[in-house]
């Protein structure tokens, strides 16, 4: 195929998104796929030679490069060279696997734990192995791509309720058959709002309805409650998830996702999910990593302290100046930009102040809703949140998104 003379929908999509990309770049606004030299702390790295405050990164607790996680996986590669060359179900299980599985199960109070390698595949494998064709899965309307995607390849019939509405989803449960098996999920923090999910009423809705619920926990694991075990901690509501889906690539430094849940929901997704099945296991420093990281949270409780007091002060200065920060109250924190070339513009001029933050645009936010995607994290210092800020405000100025 000659695909300069083609002009069917798969070119046009591809020609429309090059174009875009390359008017980005000839703009000095393009800034995604940025290589880091090099992490410094967990608060600062070094790109393209210069070094950087890091505001886009996923390490809450700056537990990146964290000296006892850094050893366990050191250790662990002496011990099982690189990787498994091989699936879980076969020669791929290591017993740091299972060590890792022990560990994820004792941090979430369940009877078990699974592993994958990445969120992505979790969710996509854990909700389509769960659910099929006649069954109802009802999403939040800002759900992770993953579990849209997760939802839309299961074939069970998908509702989506209006972004943390309780009235509406109840609405949605009320209006299905009695009859049928019925899965609710939804993110505990959202990774676009930094808004935490009104978990009570969403169990009681379940209950009341005969319905699982599913909650991925990829921005609260380290982050909710006083000892960082997630969102059950933080509304004292242990027991309402059936299914506590989790990351280890944020909070915890290493790569993969998991579900915690009782034994036999377990035990199902092992024989039955192709996600795990099919993939090659975790490589060994990979899960050692985890399974340490796991541990530092609960020894090093002053970490999860001294994020909090970091997101009043970042979130506080931000909403002062002006900036529209949505309703988060996370380390999440969105600086609204309205358009997507506003917030292009605002990251260029933020980074040549030496801060990395990133845009998120249409399409995976609402257009009208393009935004600085802010985190903070507990490696930064009081100085060096001010500094970020004075940086944020001066380029809202200049862009004139405030006075």
């Amino acid at each position: 195929m000659d695909f300069q003379n083609t002009n069917d929908a798969v070119t046009r999509r591809i020609k429309a998104m090059t174009d875009r990309v390359s008017y980005l770049k000839a703009n000095d606004l393009y800034f995604y796929n940025q290589p880091v030299q090099e992490m410094r702390g967990g608060a600062k790295a070094v790109v393209h030679g210069r070094e950087m405050g890091m505001y886009a990164s996923y390490s809450y607790l700056g537990l990146v490069g964290h000296p006892r996680i850094n050893k366990a996986a050191k250790k662990a590669v002496d011990k099982f060279g690189t990787g498994t060359n091989g699936v879980r179900t076969l020669a791929g299980t290591l017993t740091i696997h299972n060590e890792l599985e022990e560990t994820i199960a004792n941090f979430k109070h369940t009877e078990a734990a699974i592993t994958y390698t990445s969120g992505y595949a979790t969710n996509l494998s854990v909700v389509s192995t769960l659910m099929g064709r006649g069954d109802y899965v009802f999403s939040d309307k800002i759900n992770h791509a993953s579990i849209v995607d997760g939802c839309l390849m299961s074939g069970a019939e998908f509702r989506r309720y209006r972004h943390n509405d309780m009235e509406h989803l109840e609405g949605l449960l009320k209006n299905a058959p009695a009859d049928v098996a019925k899965l609710v999920i939804a993110d505990s923090v959202f990774s676009m709002d930094g808004d935490i999910i009104d978990l009570p009423k969403m169990v009681e809705l379940c209950k009341k309805y005969n319905a699982w619920l599913m909650i991925d926990e990829a921005h609260s694991l380290g982050v909710l409650g006083e000892k960082g075990t997630g969102i059950e901690e933080y509304f004292n509501l242990f027991g309402g998830i059936d299914i506590k889906m989790g990351t280890l690539s944020k909070t915890i430094p290493s790569v993969g996702g998991y579900v915690a849940a009782k034994e036999e929901i377990v035990s199902y997704l092992r024989h039955a999910s192709r996600a795990y099945i099919f993939s090659a296991a975790l490589p060994p420093a990979q899960a050692a990593a985890a399974n340490e990281a796991f541990k530092v949270i609960l020894d090093e409780p002053w970490r999860i302290q001294r994020l909090n007091e970091n997101t009043k002060q970042f979130i506080g200065g931000l909403k002062n100046m002006g900036f529209d920060t949505l309703l988060t109250e996370t380390a999440i924190v969105p600086v609204i930009c309205g358009d997507d070339n506003t917030a292009f513009a605002m990251t260029r001029e933020v980074q040549h102040q030496d801060v990395f933050v990133l845009p998120v645009v249409s399409p995976a936010v609402q257009e009208g809703l393009a935004r600085l995607r802010a985190t903070v994290t507990a490696a930064h210092e009081p100085a060096d949140i001010e500094h970020a800020m004075e940086a944020i405000e001066k380029a809202g100025k200049k862009l004139g998104l405030i006075k």
